[in-house]
C-alpha cells in the first residue's frame, strides 16, 4: 500500500455503541476505514479493536488526530495508540553467540518483508561483529558480567537513545534484561524454545530429547520483568520422531525460532498486536 494510513489500537470497558462511536469519529473526519477488527474479552469485560484508515482525504492533520479522539476515549475510559504506516520504525538487534535469528531478520529486513531499519546490533561477544560488518550495520560489543551489569545497561540506554530505536529485538541474547532497563524501555520482544518451563536451564534440546519429546516448539513474547513470562506474540510447534537425534532437535528448534520471531516482529511493526495485562490480541 502505498497511501498512508493512521491506525489506532483500543482497549475499552465494554459497552454499547462502541463500534458507533468510533466509526463515526473517522467518518466525520472525512476517512475511509480498510481495515477494522475486534475482539470481546467477556471474562475481562473488555473490547478490543484494530481500526486503520485512510489519510489521504481525512480532515485532521495528524498532529490534531490524537487530542480529538482523547475527547471521545476518555469518557470511556479507554486506552489507546495510534500508529501512521509511513512512520519507519527503527529496531535494535541484540545476540550472543548464535547468528541464525540475526540472519534471518536482516534477510527480512532487506527483502522487504516488513518495513523497519536496522541501524544497530548489540551484543555481549564479539563473534557476530562480522555479520554487522557484511551488511554495514553498527556493532556494539558491552560485556556484561554480575559486576557491572547496572553501568553496562546503561550504556545500552544511551545507545537506544543515541540510534533512536524504537524496537529492541532479542534475538538469542543469552543474557536477563533487568527490570529497571524494562521499566525505562519496555518495547523489547524475545524468542526462546518452547520448552520452559519444562525444560530451564542450559541444554534444554538434549533435556528434552532425553525426556523423549513429541513436540518442540517456540515462542515470541515481549520482555517484561518476570523472566519469560511476558505477553506472548506468535507460537507454534513441530514434530519429533524416535528417529531424531540431539543435532536434528536444535536443527528444528532453530528453523521454528526464525519463523517465530519474524512472525511476531511483523505483526508488531504492522501495528496488529494489543497487549492487555499479560495478554495480547494479534489481529489478521
Amino acid at each position: 500500500m502505498t497511501n498512508p494510513t493512521a491506525t489506532l489500537l483500543i482497549s475499552c470497558p465494554d459497552q454499547r455503541g462502541l463500534v458507533a462511536k468510533f466509526a463515526n469519529f473517522i467518518y466525520s473526519n472525512g476517512g475511509n476505514i480498510i481495515h477494522a477488527d475486534q475482539h470481546t474479552d467477556f471474562a475481562a469485560g473488555l473490547f478490543l479493536t484494530r481500526i486503520e484508515w485512510q489519510l489521504d482525504g481525512f480532515n485532521l492533520p495528524r498532529e490534531f488526530i490524537a487530542p480529538a479522539f482523547n475527547a471521545i476515549a476518555q469518557p470511556l475510559g479507554a486506552k489507546w495508540e495510534i500508529r501512521f504506516s509511513d512512520t519507519v520504525p527503527r529496531i535494535a538487534i541484540w545476540v550472543s553467540r548464535q547468528d541464525h535469528c540475526l540472519f534471518d531478520l536482516i534477510w527480512r529486513q532487506r527483502a522487504k518483508e516488513f518495513v523497519a531499519e536496522i541501524p544497530l546490533i548489540i551484543s555481549n561477544h564479539s563473534n557476530l561483529k562480522v555479520v554487522a560488518e557484511q551488511f554495514n550495520i553498527d556493532f556494539q560489543h558491552i560485556h556484561i558480567n554480575k559486576d557491572n551489569k547496572s553501568e553496562q545497561e546503561a550504556q545500552q540506554l544511551e545507545l537506544l537513545r543515541q540510534y533512536k530505536i524504537d524496537l529492541v529485538v532479542l534475538a538469542k541474547y543469552m543474557q536477563i534484561v533487568s527490570a529497571d532497563f524494562i521499566s525505562q524501555f519496555p518495547q523489547i520482544i524475545n524468542i526462546h524454545h518452547s520448552f520452559l518451563p519444562a525444560f530451564i536451564g542450559a541444554n534444554p534440546y538434549h533435556r528434552a530429547f532425553e525426556r523423549g519429546v513429541k513436540i518442540i516448539g517456540a515462542t515470541a513474547h515481549y520482555a517484561t520483568a518476570d523472566l519469560d513470562a511476558g505477553p506472548i506474540i506468535e507460537q507454534d510447534v513441530v514434530r519429533v520422531t524416535h528417529r531424531d537425534e540431539v543435532d536434528d532437535l536444535v536443527r528444528k528448534g532453530k528453523d521454528l525460532e526464525r519463523v517465530v520471531l519474524a512472525r511476531a516482529v511483523r505483526s508488531h511493526l504492522q501495528n496488529r498486536v494489543l497487549v492487555y495485562g499479560n495478554r495480547t490480541v494479534v489481529f489478521e
